[in-house]
């Protein structure tokens, strides 16, 4: 049987098997550790170490790793992808030519997204992501960030939740509702089973192949019919799959047994889809 350890005891929940590990500073000591077949759900600053050191393999994979905490490359990664399908974009050092060179290409309203380092406690306004209508608030919002990163708002009443864990979707929702602009369920929004288009968890399918992701909950829009791909998240909240009756644990746990097997590049049969 594989040996699984993971340092979060508690995105691991429900992975049959796993042991906790603490981590702590002098974790590449730790037998657990270099004695593992997987570790789960490592802490950012310990990936390096346990890939290119102890040569482990981690879930999430590496390029969900390195991708999923940082908004920039992520949205570089997908638009060299599929640039058609991300929203048009943006990433400029803030400063006053760059609140410019936003106006010019996107005009009012749009959207500011806190990418790089922030200045002060912007996270914390409207849950991270700024509307924004008129020239001042753009100015306001900009002297907060050291980057820049602008993106034309997309008029829409839900965005899509797909779940994608191993090697396959395993469960998809959309998001009604909320506040106007912001369609999670802490704004109020509510969830869908029944109208996710099949283009965008192909969508998903094609960026998640592409890029070596094994776990991601990924954000997608829909406007006049076409998919767009907002983001993916390694720290997504589980409602939509919990409504839908997947665990994210069994799921977890089936697809690193089948890695261990000598016909494990075998895909899974599909389940049924939320669509």
């Amino acid at each position: 049987m594989q040996q699984l350890i993971t340092f979060d005891a508690m995105r691991a929940a429900g992975v049959q098997g796993v042991r906790y590990v603490k981590p702590d500073q002098n974790f590449v000591r730790n037998e657990p550790a270099r004695g593992a077949d997987w570790v789960l759900f490592p802490q950012t600053w310990q990936v390096n170490a346990l890939v290119y050191a102890l040569r482990k393999r981690i879930f999430p994979s590496p390029a969900g790793q390195h991708l999923g905490y940082d908004k920039i490359e992520m949205t570089r990664a997908i638009r060299a992808l599929v640039p058609e399908h991300v929203p048009e974009t943006l990433i400029l050092p803030s400063g006053p030519s760059a609140m410019q060179q936003v106006i010019d290409a996107l005009d009012f309203p749009l959207v500011v997204l806190p990418a790089g380092r922030l200045r002060s406690r912007a996270t914390r306004v409207a849950g991270g992501v700024f509307r924004v209508d008129d020239r001042a608030t753009l100015r306001r919002v900009s002297e907060r960030l050291e980057v820049l990163y602008a993106q034309e708002l997309l008029e829409m009443d839900r965005d899509l939740r797909v779940v994608w864990v191993g090697d396959r979707v395993i469960a998809a929702c959309s998001r009604e509702g909320g506040d106007g602009f912001h369609h999670n369920l802490a704004a109020g929004a509510r969830l869908s089973f029944a109208a996710v288009p099949a283009q965008a968890v192909a969508l998903v399918e094609r960026i998640a192949r592409a890029l070596g992701l094994n776990y991601a909950g990924f954000d997608i829009a829909v406007v006049d019919g076409w998919c767009y791909m907002l983001q993916f998240n390694l720290f997504f909240g589980n409602d939509g799959t919990n409504a839908r009756g997947v665990r994210l644990g069994p799921e977890i746990r089936s697809w690193l047994e089948r890695q261990a097997s000598p016909d494990h590049d075998t895909p899974p049969p599909a389940l049924s889809r939320a669509s």
